[in-house]
């Protein structure tokens, strides 16, 4: 696998109930910068977005924005950002977000979040790219999200090589051993797309 130098980090716009979901975004930007990791990011400044863009920068790492200029005045464009981009829409994010990062990594999140997660894992199942996905599963946050994905298996609308197209973790010491990681079971999987 190739050597990961950045990370798109899909994350909320919010900071969720309790103190727990900003302190794990603080703690995985302290971790990216420690690893000489880019941030890519939706570019806001609120919300666990906020945390992990002021971590990495607090810890000496570099932060790449990607916002829609209609989106400024709900995310608040964080203008520290090391590099900035404004774009016209979120089209435009998400595919500059996808180009900038090397791997994705899913912290928990809205509806937005979701969205951006399960987008490039369907790319990666068509095999539009082969860059890493993490879900990093904090205290269950995205159990429920896990059991429909075996629902789809179970019902079969998708077949078990789905649960391969990304990584699950616990706890943020996991991520840089996954990224290390060279083999790829989805790659090596020779079964149908659908």
């Amino acid at each position: 696998m190739a050597e990961i130098s950045s990370m798109c980090v899909y994350c909320g716009s919010r900071d969720g109930k309790g103190l727990g979901y900003a302190k794990l975004a603080r703690e995985v930007g302290k971790m990216m910068a420690e690893n000489d990791i880019k941030l890519v990011y939706g570019g806001g400044s609120v919300g666990t977005m906020g945390h992990i863009a002021r971590a990495v920068l607090g810890a000496g790492g570099h932060v790449t924005g990607v916002i829609p200029s209609s989106l400024d005045s709900r995310e608040i464009t964080f203008e520290q950002c090391s590099e900035l981009h404004v774009v016209g829409n979120m089209h435009e994010r998400k595919k500059m977000m996808f180009d900038l990062a090397d791997a994705f990594l899913v912290l928990p999140g809205g509806i937005g979040t979701l969205e951006e997660m399960v987008e490039v894992m369907t790319w990666r199942q068509l095999r539009m790219h082969e860059k890493p996905i993490i879900v990093l599963n904090a205290v269950g946050y995205w159990t429920p999200f896990l059991q429909l994905l075996n629902q789809m298996i179970d019902q079969e609308f998708a077949n078990g090589d789905v649960n391969y197209l990304y990584s699950l973790v616990e706890t943020i010491d996991e991520i840089m051993p996954v990224l290390d990681e060279a083999d790829d079971p989805w790659l090596e999987s020779e079964s149908n797309l659908f």
